[in-house]
Parts: structure tokens; sequence; C-alpha cells
């Protein structure tokens, strides 16, 4: 995988995305020089959540142990700028819980469209811009039908505009179904 590499990985919930992102951070590390940061984007607004992501951490621990972690769920553009560098690879875990954030935040006022679509447009800048590899992990979930609600609705396209805009910005864009990887574009691994 080149330095520049960018990467989107699609798929459902269990669909084997973080796996798979692990997966590449592990055959990055495979040489001496190189880094891999993991940046998780969950807030815990529950006992389950907090659970889950404790979990979360000791898998993760298990399955790749260089693999650095920093869990923030603001400021993904800025953390990108600070953090990218050519030897050191950069994974978003996930965009889906990102986006939340912005849409539907644990404590605060919501973003409103403009502000979701600048955040937007600093995310992608900072993925084009990053001098090493990033690889951008996010649920699909606009495949069912429409939502009732309209906060549900607007979830839904904020997140399937996300997913095509920062989709551009990519060298490769991976579907994962059944921890199976399909590559939509770029070379496979």
């Amino acid at each position: 995988m080149p330095g520049s590499m960018r990467e989107l990985i699609l798929g459902g919930q269990k669909s084997g995305k973080s796996r798979t992102a692990e997966a590449r951070a592990a055959h990055w590390l495979g040489k001496a020089e190189h880094q891999a940061l993991l940046v998780a984007t969950a807030l815990a607004g529950d006992a389950e959540m907090a659970d889950r992501i404790a979990r979360h951490r000791e898998e993760r621990r298990a399955r790749v142990p260089k693999l650095n972690t920093l869990e923030q769920a603001d400021g993904l553009p800025e953390l990108l700028t600070e953090w990218s560098r050519p030897h050191r690879m950069i994974i978003v875990d996930c965009l889906t819980l990102w986006l939340t954030q912005l849409l539907l935040p644990l404590e605060g006022a919501p973003l409103t469209d403009f502000g979701v679509q600048a955040q937007i447009a600093a995310l992608v800048a900072a993925v084009r811009d990053a001098p090493g590899p990033v690889i951008l992990v996010s649920n699909e979930i606009g495949l069912g039908v429409s939502p009732l609600s309209a906060e549900a609705r607007r979830f839904i396209d904020a997140l399937g505009n996300l997913h095509q805009t920062l989709a551009a910005a990519c060298d490769r864009v991976t579907l994962m179904v059944a921890g199976c990887e399909l590559t939509i574009r770029g070379a496979s691994t």
C-alpha cells in the first residue's frame, strides 16, 4: 500500500469492516519504521455502549498490539491534519458515529446542514492532503427502506452524501459483506 493511499471501507454492522482495517494496519506495521493510529469516534451514551467500547479496545489490542488508539469524537479534520505523516497510517473507525455526533450529539445542539457540510468539506480536504495512508470505516445504512422520522431521513441522506464525497477522494473503495471484501474501486489487496 503506497504512503498516499486513501481507502473507504463500507459495510453493514458486523460485516468485517473494522477487522479489515486492522488487517491493513497489521500489514503496514510490518515495516519497522511504520506506525499506525486508530481514531475511535464512539462515545459511551449508556452502559451497553461503554461495555462495547471496552470490549473493542481489548480485542483490538490483542489483534494488532502495535496499533495505537486515540478516542476522539470531534475535531476529526484537524486531527487528521495534526497526526498524518508519511510513515503513519491513520484509521478512522467510524464515520457513522462521527456524523452522529454532528447531527444528534449526546450534549449540545446539533449542527445545521451548513455546519455539517462544512465539516464534511474539511474532512475531505484533510483526507486529500494527508501525507500518509488513511483508511476510513463507515456503515452503509442506505440500502433499506426510507425511515419514518425526519431526523433519521436527514441522517441517512447526510451519511450517503458523506460516503459519495469521500469515495471520490479515495483511491480505493471496499464494500464488506459477511466478512468478505468486494473492491468497488481501486486495487484489491
